[in-house]
Parts: C-alpha cells; structure tokens; sequence
C-alpha cells in the first residue's frame, strides 16, 4: 500500500535584504516547545554555532533580533519571534487537512492502477480529530481509504449521488438536535440509511489563556471589544453556532467578526493563540494543543452515514472491527473532550437520535 505525505512549506523574502533562512522556523518552534535554546538545537538537530548564525542572519533580514536570552540559560521569543512561530502554526493548521485528503487521494489512484487490492473506502467527512486518528489508523493497518474533507452537506450529497460510501455528520446531543437535524431531514433515507457511530465530543468558546476578556457564554460574544473568528459558511460548527444564538434571541450580525474565517477547528485555535481574535467556537483538542482556555457549549455525536446494503454486503466489516477494537477506541478516548462509548455502534437515525424518531412517528401513524 501507498503512504503519501504532504506537508506545507513557506518562505519568506525581504525587499533587498533577501530570503528567510531555511531552517530558522524549525529552530524558533523548537525554542517556543523549550525554552531553551540549547534544547531547541537538539530537537531541531541542529549545532549550536550555526543555530546562532541563523539567528544573526535573521536579525539582519528584519532589523531587530528573535531571540533573547534569560537567566539561567533560557530563552524566550521577541514578538517578531513569537509571529513567525504563530504564522507557521496557522499555515500549518489549515493546510493540513486538504494536504491530507489530497494525499489519501493520491494513494486511492496509484492503488487502482498499479494494484489489485480492493477498491478504497470512500470517506467524505468534514476534519475533525477522531477521523484524523481514523485516517491514521486505516494508514497503519494498510486499509486502503479514499478521504476526502468536506462539508457535512457536501458529505451528505456525495452519499446521496452514490459518490461515497461514508458520510461525516455531527448532531448535538440534547435540546439542539432538532433543530440540526431538521436541517439536513429532507436529505435522510429513515429506512435505507445506517448510522456507524465515531464519537461524543465536545465543542466550545476557545479564549486566550487565562480568559483576560472574561467571556463565559454566548452573550458575551456580542460585545464590542471582543473579536470573534468564524467558521466558513456551510461548516456545521457555523450552523450550530447560528442555532445556538437564534435559540437564545442572539444576533448572529451583532458579533464583532474578523476579516477571515477558517475552514478547521485547528486553524480557529491558532487564530485565537496567535492574539488575531480573542475567542472562537472549536472542538478541545486545538485549545489544549496551543494551551487556550475552553468553555464547552454542547456535546454532540460524530457519525458516519452509510447505505444499509453497504453494511450488509461486507465491505464495512473491516473498518467496523477497527472502530470497535480496544487500541482504537483508546486512542480516541485520549483525544480531549471526545468519548468513544459508542464507537462502532450501529443504528438507524430513528434509533440513534430522539428528535428523528419524533419525527418519524407521525409518518408512521399516518
């Protein structure tokens, strides 16, 4: 099997001065993780003269240094230091994903033309940490899978049009089900369609560390001088968002928004750390990665939708062994804020969630 790895790359050039080292971004990230720059150097596998030539060529190409030492042999980043650290995450954080999806692509189609495996798997979901350790873990056991990320309507859709065979949904557990369940009903088959669960998770208000802004609940969000980063239209972090507002007479127009939006719960994080916004909606793990501070707003489910006959025929039985297999659901339980209780469980929607099978019943009265 074929394993293709992408991963982003940027350079940087000063008008007259010219081009960033190469190797500086590895060092200043190292020196962020240790606060150190004797640490860096070995996590960057790097000596310690030449990191220091680095540094210097550095300090020439932008007019002031990026480094300063402390006391007892620590260092610590200058803010233009600390800026480039945080451009590299949040390159990082929404490139990934499609370089990701781009690259599982690329496998699918060396597969089907140099191999005589079976088909991929064909995933349409929207990124999300429980199907990236998914990803990685089809990747290790050399199960071939075709990802791509997408919306959780555009998932729908490609299941719908017979152009996946999974389709990644998220419905929040309690009150808000309704509503987003409504949302995609006319799109569901109650009899034909199966539910492979993935996980509980938990999204939430990801503020700078400390919550120096004081924000505690979707209110707050309305505030003048709070800077709030979105999610793209169509992404179903926006459309809770907006349910969660509307339900509680919040304007959704009223929010101070940021000039851009990102397209991964990672790239929201790296926006609020990096001191652009000052709070955003996201799942946990981000926030713990770039030590934010999180408030959770709602639990909700992470599924795969798929064909019953899909089911029955054999083809999922593989991936359903994965999901429900004892490494698996460890790995996803170390994930924060997921819970893998029903990983591997199937259902029908009606089955799975109370609203739907609400809304069936008087159908089936009728």
């Amino acid at each position: 099997m074929f394993k293709i790895g992408i991963e982003p790359y940027w350079k940087l050039e000063v008008a007259d001065r010219g081009q960033m080292p190469a190797r500086l971004i590895g060092l200043l990230l190292a020196v962020h993780e240790t606060g150190s720059l004797a640490a860096g150097c070995r996590r960057a596998g790097l000596s310690y003269r030449y990191a220091w030539g680095l540094l210097k060529q550095a300090q020439a190409l932008f007019g002031r240094p990026l480094l300063r030492m402390t006391r007892g042999r620590g260092a610590r980043l200058t803010p233009i230091g600390e800026r480039l650290v945080w451009a590299d995450k949040r390159i990082a954080a929404r490139l990934s994903p499609m370089f990701e999806s781009l690259a599982t692509e690329l496998e699918a189609e060396l597969e089907r033309y140099l191999s005589a495996q079976a088909m991929p798997l064909r995933i349409h979901a929207s990124h999300g940490f429980g199907v990236e350790t998914l990803r990685r873990f089809m990747s290790d056991d050399n199960m071939p899978l075709d990802l791509k990320y997408r919306s959780p309507d555009d998932a729908l859709a490609a299941l719908r049009s017979g152009s996946c065979d999974l389709a990644g949904l998220h419905l929040p557990i309690g009150a808000l089900e309704e509503e987003i369940a409504r949302h995609y009903l006319d799109r569901f088959d109650l009899q034909g369609d199966r539910v492979l669960h993935l996980a509980m998770r938990r999204q939430g208000l990801v503020l700078a560390p400390g919550n120096p802004k004081g924000v505690h609940g979707l209110d707050d969000l309305l505030r003048g001088d709070l800077r709030f980063i979105h999610r793209q239209p169509g992404s179903g972090t926006r459309l809770l968002l907006e349910c969660m507002l509307a339900r509680q007479g919040l304007s959704f127009a009223a929010i101070n928004a940021c000039d851009v939006e990102e397209l991964t719960h990672a790239a929201v994080a790296a926006y609020v750390a990096s001191g652009l916004a000052d709070a955003g909606l996201a799942l946990e793990p981000p926030a713990r990665r770039y030590g934010l501070d999180f408030v959770p707003m709602v639990t909700e489910h992470y599924f795969f939708l798929c064909r019953e006959e899909m089911l029955e025929s054999g083809q999922l039985a593989e991936l359903v062994d994965l999901l429900r297999g004892d490494a698996f659901r460890h790995a996803l339980g170390q994930l924060p804020g997921y819970d893998p209780s029903y990983c591997g469980t199937v259902q029908t929607l009606p089955e799975a969630f109370p609203s739907i099978r609400a809304a069936q019943a008087p159908q089936a009265a009728a």
